[in-house]
């Protein structure tokens, strides 16, 4: 099926673009051309942009996905995410035992293999983030299940039909070999929960680790003596940095300045989301506690920030308004970046023939307008 949409602004890899129709074939970017006479009487005004790829979503719309690792989970989180623009996701298993590893990944290869055309659209693969993290730095992670990997996990961890495997790890718990082997076999390596030094970070870089989950929370800091996690994440120009821009995780200009450094083609946004994301949800159990919801943050009892209810369009506006940057700076670390950190950018996370056609039509007050998934307004 052909479908066309004539918008008025539109980013495209050189730059903003006007007066544009964008056509697509079975979802996928097939011309983008100048508009006719004709087709500028039914512009859409406002600006086209890629849609948003999420590498860590915990959960949304009131479905946490550690509580209930099934297909169903998957279908709510997804649709909760995708009003606010998320085209793309990597539903996030936390720390937790070794069948709620399976059930997940079994989830996401059934989704793979015979979930819905909007289902399959929308998930990329499995976020892993843990457990082999570090206890020191666990946040809000349940210590009990926190270890180095078994045989039996390495198996789930390298599976070939739940899509794109990405998976968070301390290298203070899990080995150079063992990080190395998870590159060989095609999983992304990213270090959070971490109180190694520099050295060590380093060491895993040099392995294959490519990325940093929620820089600066949950990390070795960046001190005059010790650069920490932070410091290396920063240093190395090659890698990629999460960004939970919610101004409850980072103070804006914290992240505004390691913006600075790394720059949007290395610096991505995710949400870090459970369940309350998308949903009325304020109390959700959590292993042996709760989390609790005021305003627009999410603590268990005692204080300890506990994920987000951030979606991806506010963390959008949030960097815009809060980081002094551009909406063609935030949407590459929305889409752009996100992508070409999970190897998909031949697929998504550009506005340009052969990519698939997922974009968010935002007003001129970066307001939400449509959401369009292969093409197909959803929203």
């Amino acid at each position: 099926m052909t479908l066309s949409i004539t918008v008025q602004h539109v980013l495209l890899p050189s730059g903003w673009a006007t007066n544009k129709t964008i056509t697509a074939s079975n979802g996928v970017i097939t011309d983008i051309r100048d508009a006719t006479t004709l087709e500028l009487k039914h512009i859409e005004e406002g600006y086209l942009i890629p849609g948003f790829f999420d590498t860590q979503v915990n959960g949304g719309g009131g479905v946490l996905f550690n509580d209930k690792p099934c297909v169903q989970s998957v279908d709510t989180m997804a649709l909760a995410h995708l009003r606010y623009g998320t085209t793309a996701m990597l539903p996030t298993i936390i720390t937790d035992n070794a069948q709620t590893m399976l059930k997940a990944a079994d989830a996401i290869a059934q989704v793979l293999d015979s979930g819905t055309d909007r289902l399959k659209a929308v998930i990329k693969g499995i976020h892993f983030e843990g457990p082999y993290l570090s206890k020191t730095k666990k946040g809000v992670h349940e210590e009990a299940y926190i270890r180095k990997p078994s045989d039996a996990e390495l198996a789930i961890l390298t599976r070939k039909d739940i899509g794109k495997v990405l998976i968070t790890v301390a290298p203070e718990t899990v080995d150079v070999g063992f990080i190395k082997e998870m590159v060989s076999e095609g999983v992304t390596v990213s270090l959070g929960h971490t109180n190694a030094d520099f050295e060590q970070i380093q060491s895993a870089i040099d392995a294959g680790a490519t990325g940093f989950t929620h820089l600066y929370n949950a990390m070795s800091a960046l001190t005059s003596r010790e650069p920490g996690a932070v410091g290396a994440a920063l240093l190395n120009e090659d890698t990629y940095c999460g960004f939970i821009v919610d101004h409850y995780h980072l103070h804006p200009k914290s992240a505004e300045l390691a913006l600075k450094v790394k720059g949007a083609s290395r610096a991505m946004l995710v949400t870090d989301a459970m369940a309350h994301a998308g949903s009325d949800v304020t109390r959700l159990p959590f292993f042996n506690t709760e989390i609790v919801r005021e305003g627009n943050k999410l603590t268990t009892p005692d204080g300890t920030l506990a994920g987000s209810c951030l979606d991806m369009h506010s963390a959008l506006v949030n960097t815009i308004n809060g980081c002094s940057i551009t909406l063609a700076q935030a949407s590459t670390m929305a889409s752009n970046t996100p992508s070409s950190f999970m190897g998909l950018s031949n697929e998504i996370g550009n506005l340009e023939v052969g990519r698939f056609a997922d974009f968010v039509l935002l007003s001129e007050k970066n307001e939400v307008k449509q959401v369009f998934s292969r093409m197909r307004n959803v929203c």
